[in-house]
């Protein structure tokens, strides 16, 4: 079986969380997915601080390190570059690998700016490689339950929509200026990080959205100067130098989709109490359904004609997509990592096929028309039209 298999080699871009995280699901999808058609070789892995490297080739087994990220690009036995540095520098990182015919995996936001990801996505499919998001959530068992609830219409006609993205990761003032509040390096603020997953989600449920109405904030203005090597989840002290954030922290929006229904989305990044609340409501004519990521592997149905009256709450298991490649039986639990490596799987699966994958850079584009029209309401305090701003060529 193996024989028949495609290698694909990796490189990765950046090792911080995400980069580590890919990393170890390459690692892992040879002991998850026995049917798969590929196998993954984890080639090189560059990031900017040396300690971090060496520590990827000898734990993780790199067979190179670098710290400089075209030495990625240029390997001749890298396939799939996963770029995980960085927002501001995911644009010259994923079209240089593009143009170097590399497949590209990106964390999102593909570009810091909707710009930026219009730009990257040109490249790419001038380029005509296969691309790839990480909009991980999408790949959640009772994620693609509920998908499957909304398509075969057992919730009867969508009305209305509830997303939102509540963290705590910027609460404390005293959190360090990092570069995600830094506009040169993060671009925007959670319009362009957390809220993204709330309405691709939102796309990928319920369908386009026509027009949007929206609203952001600064909630912390100042904030104690970063340390060397420090992240955003690091701490300054009382009286440490401070610098001012770049970036909205708050973004509230109310939505029309073109099928009609009505929705609304919040994200937060200094919100105090929900510590990474990714969640969605959807009601239709015929029932309704709760996830939120918290508790991932529960499920809130509500069907009419159900003689309880209430919702049933449903828990993650073998019955449902991928969960049972991780353990089987029902309401044993799978993890945030285990949806990044469902994400790897699927993306490598394509790229072993030679098909697009979704989501790709187009559907990050689509969030981009989205955030693009939000930005503009913000400013204009009116209700703004949703329109694409790819390259129709």
């Amino acid at each position: 079986m193996s024989s028949e298999r495609t290698k694909i080699g990796i490189g990765v871009i950046g090792f911080g969380w995400m980069g580590q995280a890919h990393s170890r699901s390459y690692l892992r999808i040879p002991t998850l997915f026995p049917d798969r058609t590929f196998d993954p070789e984890l080639v090189i892995i560059s990031d900017s601080v040396a300690d971090r490297v060496d520590g990827a080739v000898a734990d993780f087994g790199f067979r190179e390190g670098t710290t400089d990220w075209n030495d990625v690009i240029a390997h001749p036995d890298v396939d799939v570059v996963c770029v995980c540095a960085p927002n501001m520098l995911h644009e010259p990182i994923a079209i240089a690998a593009a143009q170097a015919n590399k497949h590209v995996f990106c964390e999102k936001p593909v570009g810091g700016t909707p710009d930026q990801t219009v730009r990257v996505e040109a490249a790419s499919r001038a380029a005509g490689v296969i691309t790839g998001v990480g909009y991980n959530y999408r790949w959640a068992p009772l994620v693609q339950y509920a998908k499957g609830l909304v398509e075969a219409g057992t919730l009867g006609q969508i009305t209305n929509y509830r997303g939102r993205f509540f963290s705590m990761y910027g609460s404390d003032p005293m959190g360090l200026l990092s570069w995600r509040f830094m506009l040169g390096e993060a671009g925007h603020g959670v319009s362009s990080d957390i809220l993204s997953h709330s309405i691709d989600l939102a796309h990928m449920l319920v369908g386009p959205i026509a027009k949007v109405v929206g609203t952001g904030h600064t909630q912390i203005p100042e904030r104690p100067l970063p340390k060397p090597g420090g992240t955003h989840y690091d701490l300054g002290q009382p009286g440490d130098p401070t610098g001012t954030v770049e970036n909205e922290d708050y973004f509230g929006a109310m939505v029309v989709f073109e099928n009609g229904a009505r929705g609304v989305f919040e994200a937060s990044r200094t919100i105090v109490g929900p510590e990474s609340q990714c969640a969605f409501e959807i009601y239709g004519t015929l029932g309704s359904v709760r996830w939120n990521l918290e508790t991932m592997n529960e499920l809130d149905v509500f069907l009419v004609g159900d003689e309880a009256r209430g919702y049933t709450k449903v828990f993650g298991g073998d019955r449902y997509p991928y969960h049972g490649n991780f353990v089987p039986g029902d309401a044993n639990s799978i993890g945030y990592e285990d949806l990044k490596t469902i994400e790897d799987f699927e993306f490598l699966s394509s790229v072993a096929a030679g098909r697009q994958h979704n989501p790709g850079f187009a559907e990050a584009v689509d969030y981009v028309s989205v955030q693009a029209a939000l930005l503009k309401s913000w400013e204009s305090e009116k209700w703004e039209p949703v329109i694409g701003i790819g390259d129709p060529a």
